[in-house]
């Protein structure tokens, strides 16, 4: 490991780290096997459910990031833990859900909110496929702190370059591994510079596999584009510009893996962090990003490796960001031993059509537990936050490019631009929807089904008595 040693009850981690570094019984190691499948995950910032072509036909064309789909698996129903950034991410790389890992708020350098960040006890799935012999790397948006304790250098990733949080923070600053290379960032560049490097990283791959997480700032305000993509004569397609951009991007680095001869020998995973914002689309979804509805968690993921799923298979069954920890590495062979507490599951007979079950997926705000989903019906634990209409003459954003820290395109999204069906003030002390039959959550049933709601309320205190443990 490149951490100087382990807090003492990380030591049940210690398992885990010497079992990766020997022979395992059924399985090979990285260091064993040349043919170690090579793991490859875009993660976009902010892109709802309905920003792309194989979920909406109405989107923009986006043919490269629908390809993962049509060749491998789409899931209609996945979902992140949190419906903004930080939190969601270390799911994604801890399969734990926040309350366990701990992270349950945005670090936020503009707002002095600097001692947030991923703690030394987790085990990161960089962190696993480094021991296993895997070269890691981490390219844009990181958001699990930006003191250099934090920085992904020093959890699991061999290299780093990109802003370590969003993309209107300032101060904007691309880091290179431990040290700041640019400042101010001229964000129209970024797509295209994150792609490169993933692409230069892919291509010089040596004789080891790679596990690559490349976290595009786009589409996560402020919005910008290079020349080649952006139409100012349109100002209301910025957005669109954006989505065009990174599915150019994710063509090149299909082509990259394709030139290698490594593409069936990479699994590849795309999926966003949480729902749209202003200016983006997660039709047919409730809500936003920031909000427990459907649009603020429910997210495209569209995942590719035929050597062990099908192609061109929709998956229904719920499933979760926190699924993706076990799941890899169950499809690398990596063996991940009883004590490691995981909240994600293995979902790889999900994934093959094989099984359609899936336990509950809670999500939460702030540090409380919001929703619970299962099977076809979701509850809201706590009272969802209704819409609150928006005064649009007095609007602004503080956080929008000014030409000098911020440097974007002016014209950006707005509130009157909202993503979603508008989440107005429903009746009722307690949510429950059928999101199969109501996939927009307008129709509350909760008085036609007390027994869903007793058993999903059963649900949520048995999951919540596993996290009072903790304390």
């Amino acid at each position: 490991m490149k951490k100087s040693g382990f807090h003492l009850h990380r030591l049940k981690y210690v398992f885990l780290l010497v079992a990766l570094a020997q022979p395992i019984t059924g399985c090979k190691t990285a260091k064993e096997s040349p043919e170690q499948p090579n793991v490859l995950v875009i993660f976009t910032d902010d892109m709802g459910y309905g920003d792309i072509s194989a979920y909406n036909p109405a989107a923009v064309t986006t043919p490269h990031i629908d390809r993962i789909g049509k060749e491998g698996v789409l899931c209609t129903d996945f979902y992140v833990p949190t419906p903004y950034c930080a939190p969601s991410r270390a799911t994604l790389l801890t399969g734990r859900f926040p309350l366990r890992h701990g992270l349950v708020r945005n670090p936020t350098p503009d707002q002095g909110i600097d001692d947030v960040g991923i703690s030394q006890d987790e085990l990161l799935l960089g962190e696993v496929f480094q021991e296993a012999g895997y070269r890691t790397g981490l390219i844009g948006k990181w958001h699990l702190g930006h003191r250099e304790e934090f920085f992904p250098v020093k959890h699991g990733f061999d290299e780093y370059f990109g802003i370590l949080y969003s993309n209107d923070m300032r101060p904007v600053q691309l880091i290179e591994n431990m040290d700041t290379v640019e400042y101010p960032v001229e964000q129209a560049s970024l797509t295209k510079r994150y792609t490169r490097r993933a692409v230069d990283f892919i291509r010089n791959q040596d004789d080891r596999p790679f596990f690559l997480h490349l976290c595009h700032a786009m589409p996560h305000k402020p919005l910008a584009a290079p020349e080649e993509f952006y139409t100012p004569e349109t100002k209301e397609d910025l957005y669109d510009d954006v989505i065009r951009e990174l599915d150019w991007s994710t063509g090149q680095l299909l082509e990259a893996l394709e030139e290698k001869a490594i593409l069936d020998r990479t699994i590849v995973i795309f999926l966003s962090d949480n729902g749209a914002s202003y200016g983006g689309s997660n039709m047919p979804l409730k809500g936003r990003k920031h909000y427990t509805w459907e649009g603020g968690t429910r997210i495209p993921f569209l995942i590719r490796y035929p050597d062990i799923l099908p192609q061109g298979k929709t998956i229904g069954t719920p499933c979760w960001s926190g699924d993706l920890f076990p799941t890899v590495l169950s499809m690398t062979g990596i063996t991940i031993p009883d004590n490691l507490v995981l909240d994600g599951e293995n979902i790889e007979a999900v994934l093959k059509g094989e099984k359609t079950e899936h336990k509950a997926i809670f999500t939460m705000r702030g540090d409380e537990i919001k929703t619970v989903r299962k099977g076809d019906w979701k509850l809201f634990i706590q009272q969802p936050r209704f819409h609150q209409p928006v005064d649009l003459e007095t609007w602004s954003d503080w956080r929008g490019p000014d030409g000098k820290t911020i440097l974007a395109p002016f014209e950006q999204a707005t509130p009157a631009e909202y993503p979603g069906v508008i989440p107005e003030k429903m009746e009722g002390e307690t949510l429950l929807f059928n999101l199969r039959e109501d996939i927009s959550e307008m129709h509350n049933v909760a008085d036609q089904h007390p027994a869903v709601v007793e058993a999903l309320e059963k649900e949520y205190r048995d999951f919540a008595a596993t996290l009072d443990a903790l304390n």
